[in-house]
Formats: C-alpha cells, sequence, structure tokens
C-alpha cells in the first residue's frame, strides 16, 4: 500500500510527464490533452490485463488510485480553492448585470433539466430492457444536470467570447454545483427512503430535518424552503463575511507573501466552516460561500486592498493552483476509469445519454432565457454557445461514485463517465467552433 506521499509524488509526475507529452506532440488544450491521455493509458492497461493476466500491472495501478476517495479528494479538498480560483477572476459588475439569466439557468434551469433527462433516461432504459425505477432515472438526472465549474472554467481559458457571454457561462457554472448537489442529495433521500441519507447529507453539507420527513415518507416543501435558504443563502452570507475580513486584512498591509497565505486560509477555513456550522440542523454551502468570497477579494479587494505589486503575485500564485489541480483532477477522472467498474453491456444506452442531456441542456438554456429575453437583449447566437459551453465534468462523477451499492449503479456511473468524457473533449474541443459560426465576430 502506498503512502499518501507517495500517491501525491506519483500523480504530480504522471500529470508533469503528461503535461510535456500534450505541450510538446499532441498539442491539445491542456486539460482535454490529460484527460485523453489518461483514458488512453487506462484502456491500454485494460487490454494488457485481459490479454496477458499474468502481468498485473493494471492491478497494482488500479489498487493505487483505489486508494484514493474520489468523491472526497474533489468535494472536501481540491473543489474549494478550484472554485475560489475560478471566482478571483469573474468581473463581479458584468456578473450582477447577468444576475437573472445566471440565477435562472442556476436554478430553475437544474430542476427542468433533472426531469427532463430523469424522464427521458426512464423512458431509454425500458427500450433496452432494462429496468430502473423512475425515482433512481430522477438521481441520474440530478447528478448530470449541473454544469462543472472547474471544468467550464478551463475551457473558457482556450475559447475568446464576448465578455457578457463569458460571464453568463462561468457565473452560472460557479452557482449552479450548490444548487445540483441539494436537488441530488434531496432525490437520492426520497430514493433510498432515508437508508444511508444522514451521512450523504453531512457529506454533501447538506443535513437535518428532512431525513426525518424522508423516513416518514414525504418531504414537505417548507422543508425544501428551509433546506434552500440555509444552504444557499446561508452560504453566501459566511462567504460574505470571509470575503470581507480578508479584504480588510489585506488592506492593512503590503507584503504579497503574507497576503497569499491569508487568501489560503481564507479558503481552507471558510469551506472547513461551512461544514461545521449548523443553522436549524443544516449545514451551510461551502462551494457557494468560497465563491462569493473569492467574488469580494478579486474585485474589491484587488481595487482597494492591493497594491500593483501584490495583486501581480498573488493572481499569479492562484493560477498556479488553478492550473496544478486542475491538472491533478483531469488525470484522475481519466485513471479512474480503472476502478470504478464500469459495465461494456451498458455502453450502448451511455451513448443514447449523451444526446438526450443536450437537449436537456438546451431546454434549461432556452425557457430561462425566453423568459428574461421579454426585457433583456441577449448576445446573439447566446443559446447555441450555453448549451454546447455547458461542461459536465468531475463533480457528476464525484456524485455518482458516492450512490450507495445497489443494482442500479453501475448502470448510472457508465451513463455519468459516457456524458462527461464526451462533454470534456467533444465539446471542449469544438466550443471555440460554435461561437466563432454562432456569434457576431464583432463582439469577440
Amino acid at each position: 500500500m502506498l503512502s499518501l506521499f507517495e500517491i501525491a509524488a506519483l500523480l504530480l509526475v504522471l500529470s508533469a510527464g503528461l503535461s510535456w507529452i500534450n505541450r510538446a506532440y499532441l498539442k491539445l488544450p491542456h486539460t482535454i490533452g490529460l484527460l485523453v491521455m489518461a483514458l488512453f493509458a487506462s484502456f491500454i492497461l485494460m487490454a494488457m490485463q485481459a490479454f496477458i493476466p499474468s502481468l498485473g500491472l493494471t492491478a497494482t495501478i488500479s489498487g493505487a488510485i483505489g486508494q484514493i476517495d474520489f468523491n472526497e479528494t474533489l468535494m472536501k479538498g481540491m473543489l474549494g480553492f478550484l472554485l475560489f480560483a475560478g471566482a478571483l477572476h469573474v468581473d463581479l459588475g458584468k456578473l450582477r448585470d447577468a444576475k437573472w439569466a445566471i440565477g435562472s439557468m442556476a436554478t430553475f434551469g437544474v430542476v427542468l433539466s433533472t426531469f427532463i433527462v430523469g424522464t427521458g433516461f426512464w423512458g431509454l432504459a425500458k427500450l433496452f430492457g432494462l429496468d430502473i425505477p423512475f425515482i433512481w432515472a430522477l438521481v441520474f438526472g440530478s447528478l448530470i444536470s449541473p454544469t462543472d465549474p472547474v471544468a467550464v472554467l478551463s475551457i473558457l481559458k482556450t475559447v475568446k467570447m464576448p465578455k457578457s457571454l463569458e460571464t453568463k457561462i462561468a457565473g452560472e457554472s460557479l452557482f449552479n454545483d450548490g444548487v445540483g448537489v441539494v436537488v441530488f442529495t434531496l432525490i437520492l433521500a426520497i430514493a433510498t427512503g432515508g437508508a444511508g441519507g444522514h451521512a450523504l447529507f453531512d457529506q454533501f453539507q447538506v443535513a437535518g430535518p428532512i431525513m426525518a420527513a424522508t423516513s416518514g415518507g414525504s418531504i414537505g416543501v417548507l422543508d425544501v424552503v428551509e433546506l434552500f435558504v440555509v444552504d444557499a443563502i446561508g452560504g453566501a452570507i459566511l462567504g460574505g463575511l470571509a470575503g470581507w475580513m480578508t479584504t480588510r486584512m489585506l488592506a492593512r498591509i503590503d507584503e504579497h507573501a503574507i497576503e497569499i497565505l491569508i487568501t489560503l486560509a481564507c479558503v481552507a477555513g471558510t469551506y472547513a466552516l461551512a461544514q461545521r456550522v449548523e443553522i436549524l440542523g443544516h449545514h451551510l454551502s461551502g462551494p457557494i460561500a468560497v465563491v462569493i468570497a473569492g467574488l469580494m477579494i478579486g474585485n474589491k479587494g484587488a481595487q482597494t486592498a492591493m497594491s500593483e505589486h501584490t495583486r501581480q503575485y498573488l493572481f499569479g500564485f492562484w493560477e498556479m493552483i488553478d492550473e496544478i489541480l486542475n491538472s491533478v483532477l483531469f488525470l484522475l477522472i481519466g485513471l479512474e476509469i480503472l476502478v470504478i467498474g464500469l459495465v461494456p453491456e451498458y455502453a450502448l444506452i451511455g451513448a443514447v445519454a449523451i444526446p438526450l442531456v443536450l437537449i436537456a441542456r438546451l431546454s434549461a438554456v432556452y425557457v430561462p432565457m425566453k423568459v428574461i429575453g421579454t426585457f433583456k437583449n441577449f448576445t446573439k447566437g447566446a443559446v447555441p454557445v450555453l448549451t454546447w459551453g455547458g461542461v459536465r465534468g468531475g463533480i457528476s462523477v464525484a456524485l455518482a461514485l458516492s450512490l450507495p451499492d445497489n443494482e442500479y449503479k453501475s448502470l448510472i456511473l457508465t451513463a455519468t463517465y459516457a456524458v462527461v468524457v464526451f462533454s470534456i473533449i467533444v465539446q471542449g474541443l469544438t466550443i471555440k467552433k460554435v461561437v466563432e459560426s454562432r456569434v457576431d465576430a464583432d463582439l469577440v
């Protein structure tokens, strides 16, 4: 068994080596190149194991990767730092201008997509002769509907588009994962009848009276409203306080090394505190808290509390953190196929799930924008760009891996992986062409 240091060393060596190969030869966008090569290496290892079982090479590597709890590593380790690094570079003024579009897509859009995907997946399963209850199809819909902020922000770096459109895509992805996790947890609690629910709510920072209602067979509207208010608004207030305190501290000194340390403490402390603070039995949203803190520090803090010297070092530091953690994360997504146990028999329904998720994404973008479009203009070509730019990533995989072991988990995992891999590779590599063909060149 490898030590924690040896696992970290292995991931860093693989990330660095594959990044060099990609940069020197493949020349794909950084994170996409890492995922492609990790997937390719995984399939090669599985083929070697199938033809030469005595090698035991796959078992050795999958054993090392298996020691990493992907869900724990992402949701309680890397995510806070990645979200903060992404929020740090978002223009708060443009975010306010697009608040209705972002808010509607991150809430109503996620719920609408959940039910479209869930209903379609249930129907597809019936066509393929697979018996999956409707509520478990909705579980799949809820975990695959939120766009992944890590994947989205990583891909946006490679594409030039109007700032207003970029803000909508980035802003939605930063906020809808918190909403998506709440929707996922509620539906999963209903699907499991409360079994194992307390652990899941603790894991995703939403807990309490909902479970009692679930165990009793029903969830009241007030329970759901209470959960959303405490989780989202409570997380936003915590993030606002953390961002305000950090900005005040930064304004009192001018020493870039200490100021970088203070921002690190802000992220880690805020995310950890969100998991501990309880209001009415519910935890606060750590992801939303660090996003709000990042927006405040990246805008108000950068303008009023930092010298040009500090801004250069601090933003450069967080760009490096973003690159390093993204490299490790996308590498893990590719290698995780060795240990999650995908079922080849479900490959076809996984492939069919891809257009289903895209249709749901189109609906989740078009319906809110149709309503808001009556009083606010949008960039020409916004709907296809927002649809195709809604990339899924590690958060969907982490949620799928968190499911309790049952007869439906393999099907959901396989479909999730198919959608995520297609989303990152195909949508990620072609979003630039979609922008160029749909958006007025004068606006880019």
